[in-house]
C-alpha cells in the first residue's frame, strides 16, 4: 500500500543531493590537502587545469541552488537557517584556528637569522628581499587602484543620473571583471605590459596588473560605502550652503572611510595572496627590485622553495612571516578606520 507524503514529510532527493553535493566538496578539499599542503603527488588533480575549475564552481553552484530550492521545504526555515548559519560560523572559526595553528606550529621552529639577510643565496635562501617586494608591489597597486576606485565610485554614487546607461555598463564591466580568475589577468598582463609595452618582467608590471585585478574589489566596495552614508547627511550640507564637491569630500567621503577601508584590506589580501599573476609579470628574481627589475613578493618565494621540495623548513618559515605581515597591514588598516571613525 502506497504511503501518502504529508507537508512535514522529508524528502529524499533534496536530502540525498545535498548528501552527495557534501561528499564531493570534502573529496575536493581532501586533494587539495593531499597535493599542495602535504605534498603529495597527483597525475591528474592540478588546481589549475579547467576539470578542477569545472569542479569548483560545481561544488558552489550544487550548493547555491539546493539552498534555494530546500529552503521553503523546511518546516521553520528561520531556525533552520539560523542553525546552518551557526554551524558554518563554528566550522569557518574552527578552520581558521587550525590552518593558523598548522602554519605556527611548523613555521616558527625553523626561524632563524639567515632567513632574514639582505641578500639571497641558494644557501641562506633568504626572504629578506621578498618582503621588501612584498611592501612595495602592494603600495604601488594600492597607489595607482585606490585613486581611480574611489573616484570612480564617486562619480557613480554621487554626480550620475539614475537609469544612466553608461552607469550600468560601468556596473555590469566591473562585476564581470570580479569573476575572471587571476591567471588570465597573468596573461593579460605578460602580453600586454611585459611583452607589447616592452616593460620585461619587472615590479610596475606586476603592480599594474594587480591594480587592475583589484580595482573591480575597490570599486564595488566604495560604492557600497558611499551608499550606506544617509542621505540626511547630503541634504544637511546642502542646505548649509555647501557645493557638491565640498559635500563629497568634508561629509560623505569621512562618512564611508571605514567602508572604503575595507576593501582596501580585502584588497591588500589579495595583492599579498597572489602568486599567479605575479609569476607571468613580476617574475621570480630573489631580489629587491627596481620598477624594471624583476622580483619575487613573499607568496611567490614560499611557492618557488616548495615546489623545489629542497627547502620545506624554509617554506614553512616563510609562510608564518607571510601570515605576520597580513596581520599587520590589517591592524595598521583598522587603526586608520578607527581614527577616520572618532573624526
Amino acid at each position: 500500500m502506497p504511503v501518502l507524503r504529508t507537508k512535514t514529510s522529508r524528502m529524499w532527493l533534496p536530502d540525498a543531493l545535498r548528501g552527495l553535493a557534501l561528499l564531493n566538496m570534502l573529496a575536493y578539499h581532501a586533494m587539495y590537502d593531499w597535493v599542495y599542503v602535504f605534498g603529495h603527488e597527483s597525475s591528474w588533480y592540478n588546481i589549475w587545469a579547467p576539470g578542477c575549475h569545472v569542479w569548483q564552481q560545481y561544488i558552489c553552484w550544487s550548493f547555491i541552488l539546493l539552498s534555494g530550492f530546500s529552503f521553503p521545504l523546511a518546516k521553520r526555515p528561520a531556525k533552520n537557517g539560523l542553525i546552518v548559519a551557526g554551524c558554518a560560523a563554528v566550522l569557518t572559526f574552527a578552520v581558521l584556528l587550525f590552518l593558523i595553528g598548522y602554519i605556527l606550529v611548523t613555521g616558527i621552529p625553523h626561524l632563524k637569522p639567515s632567513l632574514f639577510q639582505w641578500n639571497y643565496t641558494s644557501e641562506n635562501v633568504s626572504m629578506m628581499p621578498a618582503i621588501l617586494t612584498t611592501v612595495e608591489t602592494t603600495a604601488l597597486a594600492l597607489l595607482l587602484a585606490v585613486p581611480l576606485g574611489l573616484f570612480t565610485a564617486v562619480y557613480l554614487n554621487e554626480y550620475a543620473k539614475r537609469g544612466n546607461k553608461l552607469v550600468n555598463v560601468i556596473r555590469i564591466t566591473t562585476e564581470t571583471l570580479s569573476g575572471i580568475p587571476s591567471i588570465v589577468y597573468g596573461l593579460f598582463g605578460m602580453l600586454f605590459f611585459v611583452t607589447r609595452l616592452h616593460w620585461g618582467y619587472s615590479l610596475l608590471a606586476g603592480a599594474m596588473t594587480l591594480a587592475i585585478m583589484i580595482l573591480p574589489l575597490i570599486m564595488r566596495t566604495a560604492e557600497e560605502a558611499l551608499m550606506a552614508v544617509p542621505d540626511s547627511y547630503r541634504e544637511g550640507s546642502f542646505g548649509l550652503g555647501a557645493g557638491r564637491l565640498r559635500t563629497v569630500f568634508r561629509i560623505v567621503l569621512p562618512a564611508a572611510g571605514p567602508g572604503i577601508l575595507s576593501g582596501v584590506i580585502l584588497g591588500i589580501g589579495r595583492i599579498v595572496g597572489e602568486t599567479a599573476a605575479l609569476i607571468f609579470t613580476a617574475g621570480t628574481m630573489a631580489q629587491i627590485p627596481g620598477l624594471f627589475q624583476s622580483g619575487r613578493t613573499l607568496a611567490i618565494h614560499m611557492y618557488v622553495l616548495s615546489g623545489e621540495a629542497l627547502h620545506m623548513n624554509e617554506a614553512n618559515a616563510t609562510a608564518v612571516v607571510l601570515l605576520l605581515v597580513v596581520l599587520l597591514m590589517n591592524m595598521l588598516s583598522a587603526l586608520a578606520a578607527k581614527k577616520l571613525t572618532k573624526k
